[in-house]
């Protein structure tokens, strides 16, 4: 009987032994099977920290990018603000800068036109001198224009004898001649200029010193001949001595023996032909 007893006890805890011997295996497979999805959620778990690290580093990034871009962007925005300003301010400058350029030209074409008109004029009254004097000797007289003015010069022998200021007679005809033309041409004024040779003055009269002395006379001279013989109005002349301080030649003292006759605009009649040529349509277009 305690045989069977003990044998039946045996078997009891043969069979318990057997039992947690299995749940045992259970156990531990579980905890195997606990630990791999531990162990592979702790890779996870690094790959999302490190893809967590690499997103907030290019975070970071795209942030200073994103600011760097922004503060571009407001430069730039100021700048085409200045540039607009610069641009609004050169194109008024170019505009006054055209609108200058505009008047001074107009002005231009209307002095070239009164110019024009000058010269117009001008050429009418040497035409009309050598009409009336084309038949002297052209080494006894020259007719010229030189920078707008007209300019007679006699020469000394046709005018003068030597060292005197008195006007001989073919003188007087000549003057006469000159006369008819001046006193056709009431807008223009005329300068009468004695020159003279350097070699000095040797009269012994008491009434002339020198060349300066002379050279005045002369001029003088012929101014009461055009004012006495001729009436030519005296408001319109002037006399004016040079000496020999203005020589035309510096070999051929004969040739600056002369009176010269400068004939020139009235310098209110020259303004005048500057507002008639402002009152040109065809200027004004």
């Amino acid at each position: 009987m305690k045989k069977i007893i003990l044998g039946c006890l045996g078997i009891t805890l043969l069979l318990s032994s057997c039992v947690s011997q299995k749940k045992y295996a259970d156990l531990e497979a579980k905890q195997k099977e606990t630990q791999d999805l531990l162990n592979s959620a702790t890779v996870k778990l690094n790959d999302c920290l490190e893809e967590k690290a690499t997103a907030t580093s290019r975070m970071k990034t795209l942030e200073d990018q994103n600011a760097f871009l922004k503060a571009n962007n407001q430069e730039l925005i100021n700048n085409m603000g200045n540039l607009t300003t610069l641009t609004t301010k050169g194109a008024e400058n170019l505009e006054k800068s055209l609108e200058s350029l505009k008047e001074k030209d107009l002005t231009i074409r209307k002095l070239n036109d009164a110019i024009t008109r000058r010269d117009s004029v001008n050429l009418a009254l040497v035409q009309s001198l050598k009409g009336v004097l084309g038949n002297l000797d052209d080494e006894d007289i020259e007719i010229s224009v030189e920078k707008g003015v007209v300019f007679v010069s006699i020469s000394d022998k046709l005018l003068f004898s030597s060292g005197s200021y008195n006007v001989t007679t073919r003188a007087k005809e000549v003057l006469g001649k000159v006369a008819q033309v001046v006193n056709n041409k009431p807008d223009f004024e005329f300068m009468v200029e004695g020159h003279t040779d350097d070699v000095p003055y040797s009269g012994r009269n008491g009434v002339l010193l020198d060349n300066w002395d002379l050279s005045v006379k002369r001029a003088t001279a012929v101014v009461r001949i055009l004012q006495n013989d001729y009436g030519v109005d005296p408001k319109r002349m002037t006399a004016a001595g040079r000496a020999e301080y203005v020589p035309v030649s510096p070999t051929e003292k004969s040739k600056n023996r002369r009176t010269r006759i400068v004939v020139l605009p009235k310098i209110d009649q020259f303004y005048s032909m500057i507002e008639e040529g402002m009152k040109d349509p065809a200027i004004n277009d």
